[in-house]
This record gives C-alpha cells, sequence and structure tokens, in this order.
C-alpha cells in the first residue's frame, strides 16, 4: 500500500524526554553497535561527526516546514507519476520537470497508456528534457509494467530493479517515495549533505564510493519503530535540504537546520580538493549538442500551425530529407562530418528512423515509427 511522501512532510522525529541523554551531547555515552557507528562514520574526518539522531530531528523537522509543494509529492499522485517524476529529475532541473511532468501524466496516467504510445509521441512529449533515450527506456519499462505486473508499478526495489532502465537509485527512490519502503535512497543532493555534515568534507567528488554507499546505510534510521516512517522521511528531506540550502557552489549556512552539527562547518569550511570537484560538462560544439538539435528539428518540423504551446500536435512528424535536416541545423561550428555522425549515432540509438541509403538522395529521417 503507496504511503504518500505528503504524509512524510509532516513527519518530525521522535523527541528526547527531559530526563534522557542527548545521544550527541557530553553527558551521553556510546555503547554496543551505537559505538561501532559512530566510529564507522569518524573515517577519514578530522572533526568528530555528529549524532545521527540529533541531524535526523533537525532536518526532517525542517522539511516539515520547507518542503516544496510538488506534484509528484501530493497523496494524489499515483506511483507511476512517481515513477515518471523520477526518470526525468535525472540531470535535469524540477524548474524544466514540472511542465513536461504535468503534459505526460495528462496523456499517459497509467503505464498501460504510455505503453500503447507510439515512440514519436513520446519523444514528442518528452521535448527539450535532455537524454532522450530515458523516454524510450521508460515506455520499455511501462510495457513490462503491463506484461508482467498486470499494469501496475510494483512496489519492492528488488522488482523495480529488473524494469528495463530502471537502476539502483531509481528503484529505491520509487519504493520509498511511492510505497513507503525504508530503502536507502542516494542522489547527488545527498552525497553531498553526508560528506559535509558527517565527513567534514566540501564535496562528495564525482563517484559515488563504497565508503559513502556504507555510510548512507549507517546514517538510516532504524525502521523497526515506526514501519519505515522516519526513514523515508529522511531520504525526502536529506534530498530537498541538499537541493535549496547545501547547494554544491553556494551553501546557505546560515538558514540550515544542521549547521551547528556540521563537520564541515566545524573544520572551518574548508574548500574542495581537486578530487573532490565535479568537473561541469560541455555543451558547445560538443556531440551532445547537435544531437540535440537534430532531435529538436525532428520534434518540431511538422507540429501543427495551430498547436498549443506545450502540447503534442495532432498529427506525427513528418520524415525530412536527411541533406535539409542536416544542412538547416543552426549550428555554424559544426563540421559536416559531426552532423553525420551524430546522425547516425540517433539512428543506432533508436532515436530516429532512416529510410533509403545512408548519404542517397533518398534518404529521409523522421522519429522512430514515421518510417
Amino acid at each position: 500500500m503507496r504511503r504518500s511522501l505528503h504524509r512524510l512532510v509532516g513527519m518530525t522525529a521522535p523527541r528526547l524526554s527531559d530526563t534522557d541523554a542527548d545521544p550527541g551531547s557530553d553527558t551521553g555515552s556510546d555503547t554496543g553497535s551505537d559505538a561501532d557507528r559512530r566510529a564507522v562514520l569518524r573515517a577519514g574526518a578530522d572533526v568528530a561527526p555528529p549524532s545521527p539522531e540529533r541531524v535526523h530531528r533537525r532536518v526532517v523537522d525542517w522539511f516539515g516546514e520547507a518542503a516544496r509543494d510538488l506534484p509528484w509529492r501530493r497523496p494524489e499522485c499515483t506511483p507511476w507519476g512517481v515513477l515518471v517524476s523520477e526518470i526525468m529529475l535525472q540531470q535535469t532541473p524540477v524548474a524544466r520537470v514540472l511542465p513536461r511532468w504535468e503534459v505526460w501524466m495528462q496523456r499517459w496516467p497509467t503505464p498501460t497508456d504510455c505503453a500503447r504510445a507510439d515512440p514519436a509521441e513520446i519523444l514528442t512529449v518528452w521535448d527539450r528534457l535532455g537524454y532522450p533515450r530515458r523516454a524510450l527506456r521508460l515506455q520499455s519499462a511501462a510495457r513490462a509494467i503491463v506484461d508482467e505486473h498486470a499494469g501496475v508499478v510494483p512496489e519492492t526495489a528488488d522488482e523495480l530493479r529488473a524494469l528495463p532502465g530502471i537502476g539502483e537509485y531509481t528503484a529505491a527512490a520509487v519504493a520509498c517515495f511511492a510505497f513507503g519502503r525504508p530503502e536507502t535512497v542516494v542522489d547527488t543532493n545527498i552525497r553531498r549533505v553526508h560528506t559535509r555534515v558527517f565527513s567534514g568534507a566540501a564535496l562528495p567528488g564525482p563517484t559515488y564510493t563504497a565508503a559513502q554507499r556504507r555510510l548512507a546505510h549507517d546514517l538510516m534510521p532504524a525502521a523497526d519503530h515506526d514501519g519505515g516512517a522516519l526513514a523515508c522521511a529522511w531520504n525526502a528531506a536529506t534530498m530537498e535540504l541538499g537541493a535549496l540550502i547545501c547547494t554544491a557552489r553556494s551553501p546557505q549556512c546560515a538558514v540550515c537546520p544542521a549547521a551547528d552539527l556540521c563537520a564541515w562547518r566545524a573544520a572551518g569550511s574548508p574548500p574542495p580538493t581537486e578530487s573532490q570537484r565535479t568537473r561541469g560538462q560541455s555543451w558547445k560544439g560538443t556531440d551532445r549538442q547537435v544531437r540535440g538539435a537534430i532531435m529538436a528539428a525532428l520534434r518540431d518540423g511538422a507540429a501543427d500551425a495551430g498547436a498549443e504551446p506545450g502540447t503534442v500536435p495532432a498529427t506525427v512528424p513528418a520524415t525530412v530529407p536527411a541533406t535539409v535536416l542536416l544542412d538547416g541545423l543552426d549550428l555554424p561550428e559544426a563540421s559536416a562530418e559531426q552532423r553525420r555522425r551524430c546522425l547516425d549515432s540517433l539512428v543506432a540509438d533508436g532515436l530516429a528512423a532512416r529510410g533509403g541509403e545512408p548519404g542517397s538522395a533518398q534518404e529521409r529521417i523522421g522519429l522512430p515509427g514515421t518510417l
């Protein structure tokens, strides 16, 4: 049964009574497994990390007040809507995802609806979200849900992980946020919060390491007393904190609910080392830019003149001669060889269809299913 993230937003961590020792205070003591966990969290840190329980309480309480009202967090959102949002949000800002998610869910509110759609429509609705293979993989997952799960999104991370195109993060996130299962969810924002608050470093680095994986598991609240509700709230709250407050370039420590507990702050907020930095991906002049321009031309080329912005044209985009398509790209820095290479790669990836011999006068290009 689904536990809405809307309910998790209102969760607070268990309060300590006046007679209980705060696990992060000088009067408290670590024994048994707690001591072992503290030792794990201290590894590699110059400053002793805070008590996870204190951070849980602070961050989850903050989330109850500051969480954004996003449609995939609302009680009425289905597990399918959560899955769609998680795929769209990969390497894509929320502001760009919101309008596309709304259009997608209006057009294909269930996995069955999505599974039946033409691939050309799928790619047209995806529009300019980028990495369009995600759209086709999402449709492949929808078809597997229909074929293997009677059209119902499966609840467990293992079942979700078995769907085509669904990785470890997405499976854990959907199991947690759609069904309230206390899976360990780790994205870039969460890694950054974990690294600063508990390890005392500025940034987590480009690679999700085994040590970071162990840390994430060690930080998860126990699920035996509440069925995992606090653990799920911790996942969502930490992700939100990393997205809004504990950002990579301009952390707002003055308003962070865990600022006085943060090991990075206690260490003097040291700058990131070279190994911790993540190099931004270039765009101009890259194959990604050229591929995106080709896909945009295929989507937009035959849009209905009367179609409203943000809607899908009633007709499937038409095919165009390859020479017209490639010569018409407004990318003066892109060579003919690069344009051809990118077109061939789109065909190979199943994102474009080709009719006629490559390079011939009869060669035509369209979205999948148009030829």
